[in-house]
């Protein structure tokens, strides 16, 4: 290890978080505080002390109250809401639903995470449907950019937008409201890939007007793992069923709507993520005295004054506005070895040797292709400004 590491911010000792590491990458699975991870424990107690109990008489009405929190955390109805285990599955689940001819033309940008297009390319490729890519420039002056590439991209065999909210790879905010929007009139749907948007946005998702739309709780709401929501719009429930068909698409919808009878049950599994998303909007909205606003303008400056530091010491501009930025950011590098990080999985050797050599989680990002890469940075509250400038003389003295 190169010299002692920095401290975190005060809020670190309320995560399980390894003290021997600089954490600077919550944008991937995001981390849950401790208080959040005992509801999750005591949930589950519960449920092990008598199973059927829980599960045949308390459990839907246990999740209609969590989904009711959530619903008013994100601005959603909660009759158009639905837990999933992550924003992969949601997009999986409408994809599947979803019924195109060929020649239709699926529009994606060139950010789009790497998950979803591939689930995007298999819907296509069954049934004869072309996917059509908009490039969307990084760096870039503004989100003009993006809507312009987006609309121009468009056609009238143009059936579905998947969009993200925030782009994993580059940690830009897309201007999604606009292109609703625009692309709505020209009839086209627009399912938005907000992985990494709630709990770092505002949302408002019956004033968004998007069609679909599905988000993760467990990255920046700090929920446990395996907490996320589909949002449907009313008009479009029929057409989203879930991947797994149980026994909902028979029962008696007398008290429970179609939607929820389905998405609500698809066999026996733990559900105690979803079930302590109300705890993660709580203990998260109580570490500042401003509550979630408060917490979501820290974030921010946190990571832009990081990407500042970055960028001094690297030598390169910033590349897209502030105002594309919400609490995750990414900075070109130099070139790496264009022969490693092709696959999915791989670790560029940059990022394995910032662990090794400095301590330091960060990922190190192959974009647009090998050789040229990012480094991306994340700002949750336990992290300090200190983090950034460490990081910043790490990258200055390791050039591979």
């Amino acid at each position: 290890m190169v010299g002692s590491l920095p401290q975190p911010s005060p809020y670190a000792d309320r995560w399980l978080l390894d003290a021997e590491v600089v954490f600077l990458n919550h944008g991937s699975y995001g981390a849950t505080p401790k208080a959040v991870l005992d509801e999750q424990t005591e949930i589950r107690r519960r449920i092990e002390t008598e199973p059927l109990r829980f599960f045949d008489r308390h459990y839907l009405d246990e999740l209609d109250a969590a989904r009711a929190e959530l619903a008013r955390f994100v601005g959603a109805n909660k009759a158009n809401l639905a837990f999933v285990c992550n924003a992969t599955t949601g997009v999986n689940t409408v994809l599947s639903g979803l019924h195109f001819e060929p020649g239709d033309e699926l529009l994606v940008t060139d950010h789009e995470y790497n998950a979803c297009r591939n689930a995007l390319e298999k819907v296509a490729a069954a049934a004869g449907a072309v996917v059509v890519v908009a490039p969307v420039p990084f760096p870039l002056t503004g989100e003009d950019e993006v809507v312009e590439s987006i609309l121009g991209h468009t056609s009238d065999r143009t059936r579905l937008l998947l969009i993200d909210h925030v782009t994993s790879q580059t940690g830009m905010v897309l201007p999604v409201r606009r292109l609703v929007v625009e692309v709505a009139a020209r009839g086209v749907d627009v399912l938005v890939d907000g992985a990494h948007a709630p709990g770092m946005l505002d949302l408002d998702l019956e004033a968004l007007g998007a069609s679909f739309y599905t988000g993760n709780c467990h990255k920046w709401m700090c929920a446990p793992k395996g907490a996320a929501f589909l949002h449907v719009r009313e008009d479009l429930h029929d057409l989203v069923r879930p991947l797994v068909i149980s026994h909902g698409a028979n029962a008696s919808a007398a008290r429970r709507s179609r939607f929820h009878l389905e998405h609500d049950w698809t066999g026996t599994r733990d559900p105690s993520a979803w079930l302590a998303v109300p705890a993660a909007i709580r203990e998260m909205g109580r570490m500042l005295d401003g509550g979630w606003d408060e917490l979501r303008r820290h974030n921010r400056r946190k990571v832009l004054a990081g990407r500042r530091i970055l960028c001094e010491v690297l030598g390169v501009e910033e590349p897209c506005p502030d105002a594309m930025i919400g609490s995750l950011t990414s900075v070109q590098l130099p070139d790496g070895d264009s022969s490693t990080c092709r696959d999915a999985f791989a670790i560029d050797p940059l990022q394995n040797r910032l662990l090794e050599e400095w301590g330091i989680e960060v990922p190190v990002i192959p974009w647009p292709s090998p050789p040229k890469r990012l480094v991306r940075i994340s700002a949750q509250i336990y992290n300090s400004r200190e983090q950034y400038a460490y990081l910043a003389r790490a990258l200055g003295n390791t050039t591979t």
